[in-house]
């Protein structure tokens, strides 16, 4: 794909250049809110989803683990309890003022140590090969440009028997459900962006993202042609949200 290519950002049709700035935009309207927004858009359920997608990482003490976008640093604090002192936490995020309030929030929780901060683009990981024990990415991979050229960098970055997580929304099975769900997605979503976080269209877009990634099947499958095995996903809340799991042997 060339620059002078089209993507997707939400429903619009943009220049493949410029897709990364303007999701940069929408996370630099959001960051200031995200938290609260998070609790009221799940009813805080994203807490459980966040907290299944680290069991089923199967990251130990003295682990080496890679979060990426991963935002005010919910995976991170978890995972920095399971790998322990001996173990090291890198916090990355695209977005400059995300990755801020992560570390502002680790510092101010009393976590000085185990944890590595690094502002990067998913597609471009600047970490040599076999670095991790596992790489994780939760509800980010969405936002990616190209998520093939992603995957094929989380694949290099981790060490052989190491694990990626994707934590993301996904596509309900049932047409009954899935009415239901676009309402709360179209309707009620950007109305609490509005009222919550003076931001209607960021939240709006976030909608639209979320029906533009592949699906559970699509997903496992660009998986696998990025060289990882043993790929499987499990659907949390009807399917409203599915985790990836895949293995470089």
């Amino acid at each position: 794909m060339n620059d002078t290519d089209k993507t997707h950002f939400g429903f619009k049709e943009v220049p493949v250049n410029e897709k990364a700035s303007m999701v940069r935009a929408v996370f630099d309207s959001v960051a200031g809110k995200y938290d609260v927004m998070n609790d009221l858009m799940s009813l805080g359920i994203h807490r459980l989803w966040k907290r299944i997608a680290v069991q089923l990482s199967h990251v130990r003490h003295g682990d080496r683990v890679l979060d990426l976008a991963g935002g005010t640093g919910d995976m991170t604090d978890l995972f920095r309890q399971r790998v322990g002192r001996a173990g090291w936490v890198v916090l990355s995020d695209i977005n400059a003022e995300m990755l801020k309030r992560g570390r502002d929030r680790m510092i101010d929780g009393g976590v000085l140590k185990g944890i590595s901060y690094a502002q990067i683009n998913a597609e471009q990981l600047p970490f040599p090969d076999a670095s991790f024990d596992c790489v994780c990415i939760a509800f980010g991979l969405r936002n990616v440009t190209h998520k093939d050229v992603a995957l094929k960098s989380m694949f290099r970055a981790l060490k052989p028997g190491g694990r990626l997580i994707v934590l993301e929304f996904s596509r309900p099975p049932g047409d009954t459900f899935r009415k239901t769900y676009d309402l709360y997605s179209f309707k009620v979503l950007p109305f609490i962006g509005k009222l919550v976080a003076n931001d209607a269209e960021s939240y709006r877009y976030l909608a639209e993202s979320i029906r533009k990634h592949p699906d559970q099947d699509t997903l496992q499958q660009m998986m696998e042609s990025a060289g990882f095995e043993r790929c499987e996903y499990f659907n949390l809340t009807q399917g409203v949200v599915a985790i990836h799991r895949g293995y470089k042997l």
